[in-house]
């Protein structure tokens, strides 16, 4: 039997710890950095009607730059809205009380997160406080199917209200009744129109 050297067994040491280091880094990069070295966060919660696929430690994001993420999604009894509680990074205690709270989705199928835009009020968010201005998630599936099934358009009616894509009345005047036909004419006209 031969004996196996020592650079081999380094170069296996070497490979093995190398693979242990990769997996804490992509287990690191999955918890979103959340291993306290962030310097904290503080709440703030935002009341939705419809929060669509959003979940738990969905990112929070001002212009595309991620500030924190959702910490939890809860029903309010009482008005039946989803209660979401976002963790803002201390970094950024400096939200104006007027921000308002929309949830996107990152591309046509992709993640859904939470984008926020401060407003102009010099006053600033506290910690624990509440985004007012919101807006719910947009239902792609529902947009669909409105789409799909009011023919073709997404708001099948005339300027009156009334159904565009219902068959015109029997007593509504035609695109060729431009002219009106005299007394003696009546006839030939009604025959002309049939």
């Amino acid at each position: 039997m031969k004996s196996r050297g020592p650079r081999l067994e380094f170069a296996v040491g070497a490979f093995l710890l190398l693979a242990l280091a990769s997996l804490l880094v992509l287990a690191f990069a999955s918890t979103n950095g959340k291993w306290g070295l962030g310097g904290g966060t503080y709440p703030l919660t935002a009341k939705f009607n419809n929060t669509g696929s959003l979940r738990a430690n969905a990112p929070v994001k001002i212009g595309g730059v991620s500030i924190g993420s959702v910490d939890k999604i809860e029903l309010d009894p009482k008005t039946l809205d989803a209660v979401v509680t976002l963790a803002i990074s201390k970094k950024y205690n400096d939200l104006s009380a007027d921000t308002s709270a929309s949830i996107l989705t990152a591309g046509l199928l992709g993640e859904s997160f939470v984008n926020l835009t401060p407003g102009g009020d010099p006053e600033a968010l506290k910690p624990g406080g509440q985004i007012y201005m919101t807006q719910s998630s947009v239902d792609l599936m529902s947009l669909v199917g409105k789409f799909m099934f009011s023919g073709g358009s997404a708001d099948a009616k005339d300027n009156k209200g009334n159904d565009a894509s219902a068959a015109p009345a029997a007593d509504a005047p035609k695109a060729s009744d431009d002219k009106k036909p005299a007394d003696d004419e009546l006839p030939a006209y009604l025959n002309e129109l049939n």
